[in-house]
This record gives structure tokens, C-alpha cells and sequence, in this order.
């Protein structure tokens, strides 16, 4: 955490620090679910965002 906050520019605002932290967490909790095999195919993916866009 203090790696991500310390390269962000010095004018930073708290929530743009705030984003980019959930954004590492986020990446992190992703490749932790792939590690895990929790992952759908491509074609799983296109499915459900047809079944979304009705």
C-alpha cells in the first residue's frame, strides 16, 4: 500500500489515491481468483453479457 501511494504524483488528491488502490486490489483479487481456477471462457463471458443486455 505504501508502494502505491508513495509513486502517485505529489498533488494527489485523497480519492484519486483512494482509486488507484482499489483499482491494485482489485487486479490482485483477480489474478488470485485465476490462480484459484475461478475463471469462465470467453464464450461463458459473451453469454452472460447478452443475457445482461436484455
Amino acid at each position: 500500500m505504501t508502494e502505491v501511494i508513495d509513486e502517485q504524483p505529489e498533488d494527489s488528491s485523497y480519492k484519486e489515491i483512494m482509486r488507484e488502490l482499489d483499482f491494485i486490489q482489485m487486479i490482485d483479487s483477480g489474478l488470485e481468483d485465476s490462480r484459484q481456477g475461478r475463471v469462465i471462457s470467453k464464450v461463458g463471458m459473451k453469454q452472460r453479457v447478452r443475457i445482461w443486455q436484455k
